[in-house]
């Protein structure tokens, strides 16, 4: 049993130094591979990708139970439990009824799900100010978006929690108005091409070397047909050259 454990663990040492072997001679088409993946990646992202602008607005949330009755300080507690609020806040920024409100005011071709996926918003931690951002392929609209989802969401965390206002951080220009696009990202989707033209080349190369069971070599013989070599033909050009010269 020891002997045949140690024949089988031989066979996979051997199986896979030839496949090491195999990748490093194919060294140079792997190569050329990832580079074609690289460059197929960046004329697709380039001429097929549209590019997407980013418009951000910033709002604060001023609650009214932190102010004192006899002072304008914050209270350290109730800061505290506002700040535990900030999830609440960012989920009411992307409630149904933000998102009707802003598809009906900007009369946008989109559903409510659209246009979930182009907000994103976040807070910085242990603050109350959310930062709603906006992505979409036309710059204006990308503002206007931000723009209109910052007054409905105003109006709908009042109403729901109770503080006592939301305020503009932006002034009265509002959201930025993006001048350069933010996506594609092209350096990472050239990563990915180019990582993605090497697996598939090593995995072409290594599926060819496991379904080809030709013999090769004296080796070979031995292993797949339990047969010993008694003798090895060397490779010759002769007959070759005797039909070159009977043409």
């Amino acid at each position: 049993m020891e002997t045949n454990n140690n024949v089988k663990n031989d066979e996979i040492e051997i199986d896979l130094r030839q496949i090491f072997s195999i990748l490093l001679s194919k060294a140079i088409v792997i190569a050329i591979a990832a580079v074609l993946g690289a460059v197929v990646a960046f004329v697709y992202t380039k001429f097929m990708i549209e590019p997407t602008y980013t418009s951000r607005t910033q709002v604060y949330v001023r609650n009214t139970a932190s102010k004192d009755a006899n002072s304008s300080q914050l209270n350290v507690s109730d800061l505290q439990s506002s700040t535990y609020l900030t999830k609440d806040y960012i989920m009411l920024c992307k409630s149904s009824q933000v998102l009707k409100q802003v598809i009906e005011e900007l009369n946008l071709n989109l559903s409510e799900g659209a246009l979930s996926s182009k907000i994103s918003v976040t807070t910085p931690e242990d603050t109350r100010i959310l930062t709603i951002s906006v992505i979409d392929t036309e710059p204006f609209m990308a503002k206007s978006i931000a723009d209109s989802v910052r007054e409905a969401a105003k109006v709908q965390i009042v109403k729901v929690t109770g503080v006592e206002s939301v305020e503009n951080i932006d002034g009265e220009d509002g959201a930025n108005l993006p001048t350069s696009p933010t996506g594609p990202n092209m350096k990472l989707n050239l990563v990915i091409g180019f990582l993605l033209g090497f697996l598939i080349a090593v995995i072409i190369i290594i599926v060819r070397f496991l379904l080809d069971d030709s013999i090769k070599t004296q080796d070979d013989v031995e292993n797949y047909l339990g047969l010993s070599v008694l003798g090895v033909i060397p490779k010759t050009e002769e007959p070759a050259k005797k039909k070159s010269s009977k043409k």
